[in-house]
């Protein structure tokens, strides 16, 4: 007899001592033939190139704007929820739009400091078993779907002039470093890069230094490639300060 056992933002089924997640990995490891598994990965191409040519048509008519990341976990009132609202709403009155990842926390938190501004409010949201649903914040005609990590990735380098990194989990570093490195080199031009909260990032950007760093795997150029700052002004004000001195442009 199944049991029904409630997880942190996941419901369980049980089947004796096998879950419901259990059972879905399972499935992922039943044998395939080889021309099952070439089929598959045929079609998954043309999946891939509809999230590429949905994404392109629709955020090519956005204008500039700038993402913001951080912890899907955060709640309204907490401290670094409220700047990001903040940030979002100065960064709107300035001319730019702002991207989120669509979800809960701090993406909730952006996309609400733009509506509050009035600027546009775009969500590339991504389907996951948990904690990832639509927040009401974004704007009804600039709010997508993905499946893939890889394609999502790609639309927010390719049409953010600009990236505020607020604290999060293993998503945010993901997203921080792909924009690190894509810069580092050379593969798309410079853009502003902000992480917000000096305490949280660090012991981050420490082991940057005293380990990257020291072991010559980083060179001492590549630590400018971010601004570290602790208030929604001190964000804003770099954003603007970059582009009062450069052009903006799509990357890539």
């Amino acid at each position: 007899m199944s049991k029904i056992k409630r997880g942190k933002g996941l419901t369980k089924v049980v089947a004796g001592n096998e879950t419901e997640i259990d059972q879905r990995v399972k499935s992922h490891f039943q044998e395939k033939t080889w021309d099952e598994t070439i089929t598959k990965d045929s079609w998954m191409v043309f999946k891939i190139m509809s999230e590429l040519v949905d994404g392109y048509e629709k955020l090519a008519k956005i204008g500039p704007c700038v993402s913001i990341f951080g912890s899907a976990r955060l709640k309204e009132g907490d401290e670094y929820y409220e700047t990001a609202v903040e940030i979002a709403e100065k960064i709107t009155q300035i001319g730019f739009g702002i991207i989120t990842g669509g979800g809960p926390g701090i993406m909730e938190a952006g996309n609400r400091g733009a509506k509050k501004a009035g600027g546009k409010s775009i969500g590339l949201n991504i389907e996951l078993p948990f904690e990832q649903h639509f927040n009401p914040y974004i704007d009804k005609n600039f709010s997508m779907d993905f499946n893939y990590f890889f394609v999502r990735k790609v639309m927010f380098i390719k049409y953010s002039q600009g990236f505020i990194v607020m604290p999060g989990g293993f998503g945010t570093l993901d997203e921080l470093s792909e924009a690190i490195t894509l810069i580092q080199t050379q593969k798309i031009a410079r853009f502003p890069i902000v992480l917000v909260g000096s305490e949280f990032w660090s012991g981050l950007l420490e082991w940057f230094t005293n380990t990257l760093l020291k072991n010559g795997m980083i060179s001492e150029a590549d630590l400018n490639l971010y601004r570290v700052v602790d208030t929604a002004d001190e964000a804003v004000a770099h954003i603007k300060a970059f582009y009062d001195k450069y052009s903006i442009n799509v990357n890539f």
